[in-house]
């Protein structure tokens, strides 16, 4: 069968195009990936090649074993994506220790998926413990309000959180959990992994200083979603700070009325 014809890959290939369309994507910036259920790889076995090489992860997800996944590639375009999935993407299989990776289809002229596969494969090791397995994606860009602001906040979730919050209240309905904060740290490797990884454990959204931002989510509308309002909540903090900072705002005490009047498990410790 054509593998782009699957419901995940349309899926995926949807995704990819509508956060183009809204500039989170420069050059080869930002990256996806999507635990395949197990139901739909059987739909799609014989499109899939046997591993012919295993690759080290650099970390340890032995619970992802045996699990595949939609990645885009190291150094990819993602507006590539839509035009020739099969260059830019890989399917992957991760081994039965959690440990090594093998590409069973795509990337075929060659390279590897995504320099920051450790981060999101932690992370996707962590949501599926967490969401007895309902979080499938994992998804990281560049949206430039949310990084505008990490050079003039203090780098805490506290900080960020609040800012976004009074930003635009109603939003507190999509992340009442809050949102982490990882300082400047070289990206790629399996420190900032391990400590964007721990924020998870509280957040679906971790903001990488002067970088970009992680978010998770059930499904694709979820995660693309999710990151659409924490940046449009930037945006709006950004030109309020244009036009000379607020002049006044939504309190602390109204947030927590509003979360109450829709029944949101508000973190009042990030107020």
């Amino acid at each position: 069968m054509n593998l782009t014809k699957a419901s995940f890959m349309k899926g995926f290939i949807r995704f990819t195009s509508e956060a183009c369309k809204k500039g989170w994507h420069e050059r080869n910036g930002g990256n996806l990936s999507y635990r395949i259920p197990q139901d739909e790889i059987i739909g799609v076995k014989s499109a899939l090649n046997e591993v012919v090489e295993w690759r080290p992860i650099g970390i340890s997800a032995p619970n992802l074993a045996g699990e595949y996944f939609v990645v885009t590639g190291r150094g990819k375009y993602v507006k590539n994506i839509e035009l020739e999935p099969e260059k830019n993407v890989a399917v992957i299989k991760i081994d039965d220790k959690g440990e090594n990776y093998g590409i069973v289809w795509g990337l075929t002229d060659g390279g590897s998926p995504t320099s920051e596969l450790p981060t999101h494969l932690l992370n996707h090791e962590l949501k599926k413990k967490l969401t007895d397995g309902k979080n499938r994606i994992i998804y990281h860009a560049h949206p430039a309000n949310i990084i505008a602001l990490s050079y003039v906040l203090p780098i805490t979730d506290k900080d960020f959180t609040r800012e976004l919050w009074q930003s635009f209240p109603e939003y507190i309905l999509v992340f009442p959990e809050g949102v982490g904060v990882v300082p400047w740290m070289i990206p790629g490797g399996s420190e900032i992994a391990e400590i964007s990884t721990k924020l998870m454990e509280k957040y679906n959204a971790v903001i990488w200083a002067h970088h970009g931002m992680f978010v998770c989510g059930n499904g694709f509308d979820e995660a693309l979603g999710l990151m659409e309002v924490i940046e449009k909540a930037a945006e709006i903090a950004v030109k309020v700070r244009s036009m000379g900072g607020k002049k006044q705002c939504v309190t602390p005490q109204e947030l927590v009325e509003l979360a109450e009047r829709f029944n949101v498990d508000l973190n009042k410790d990030l107020l």
